[in-house]
């Protein structure tokens, strides 16, 4: 007995050694082109900019209604390979080009985007679509279009922990806001720059993984068990900030580069926390509304981020937990 019990902790150390290997495996392959990323210059470079938080739209998000794809006439690209979703590039009825993603990231991706770019974080330009015909690939539901406008360009990835605006608020209150919406798939690679204008933004290309819940433990590998992705019931019940240490906020996040995404100041959280309350609950309802949730669902992703609101304040200031306004 004592010599299986011996062989099963030997297997155990095993199995977690393996684990933080393949991790760190992980994490080196998806930082493609990022070593320079902390030396560029920050005169062009943007993470976020100050918006009327207020008056944004949360239903027509970052391209408005203007820029809302044309459905008359919709035409087959390519099919753009990797990554979780399907996704095909198109070309609409004004000639503009589009990727879209089917699959079950398009809503949280759509309603994601939209409250990061409220509060002034650079993104996409996306739209979801209940309803779209692809010639000669289908009819999908749910399907998100993704902005191909020309004359932006885009470059490399950027890393977490290795940006140029590493130590700022800004910096802080996007880590906090990938636990914040639960995206786990944070790796490098889904970071993206864009050039527009002269101006190289700094976004997150890829949110799918967002509206559910984190994985349960920390431990290498072991943190994808009991994750979820576009699970209202997950997300209202799910954890969030557990308290406060030092000056940091214990952030609940399970997820790639949890490391980097989990080391940020009490500081950069009263500071999010601050924007994110100047959201009405209507905007937030947009939010998930132009992502086509059900009403049921509005209503309990949008109790879902109050809450997460007050848990900023309940940390940052002391302020009572209280209920969607």
């Amino acid at each position: 007995m004592k010599y299986q019990h011996f062989r099963s902790q030997i297997f155990l150390a095993f199995v977690v050694l393996a684990s933080i290997v393949v991790t760190a495996a992980g994490q080196r392959t998806s930082s493609p082109k990022t070593s320079k990323d902390a030396k560029m210059s920050k005169s062009s470079a943007v993470l976020w900019e100050p918006t009327n938080i207020g008056r944004e739209n949360l239903f027509y998000g970052p391209g408005g209604r203007d820029m809302q794809p044309d459905l008359s006439r919709i035409t087959f690209i390519k099919e753009k390979k990797g990554g979780h979703s399907t996704k095909y590039e198109i070309r609409d009825g004004s000639g503009v080009k589009w990727v879209a993603k089917i699959g079950i990231e398009s809503q949280p991706e759509t309603a994601a985007v939209r409250l990061l770019s409220a509060i002034g974080y650079k993104t996409e330009i996306s739209y979801l679509v209940p309803r779209l015909t692809i010639p000669g690939k289908g009819t999908f539901s749910n399907v998100r279009l993704e902005a191909r406008p020309e004359g932006v360009k885009r470059g490399n990835a950027w890393s977490w922990g290795k940006s140029p605006f590493e130590g700022t608020r800004e910096m802080d209150g996007l880590k906090i806001m990938m636990a914040f919406i639960t995206n786990w798939d944070t790796k490098n690679s889904n970071n993206e720059i864009l050039t527009v204008n002269g101006q190289r933004q700094y976004i997150i290309s890829d949110l799918g993984s967002s509206f559910g819940k984190t994985g349960k433990v920390s431990w290498p590998l072991f943190w994808r068990f009991g994750r979820s992705r576009n699970k209202p019931t997950d997300y209202a019940s799910g954890k969030f900030v557990t308290g406060v240490k030092g000056n940091r906020p214990q952030i609940h996040f399970n997820g790639v580069n949890r490391g980097p995404i989990r080391d940020v100041k009490l500081s950069g959280s009263r500071w999010l926390a601050g924007l994110l309350d100047q959201l009405s609950d209507n905007q937030i309802r947009d939010a998930f509304r132009a992502a086509n949730y059900s009403q049921s669902e509005i209503n309990l992703l949008t109790r879902g981020v109050r809450k997460r609101i007050n848990e900023l304040h309940q940390v940052t200031d002391n302020r009572r937990i209280g209920g969607v306004r």
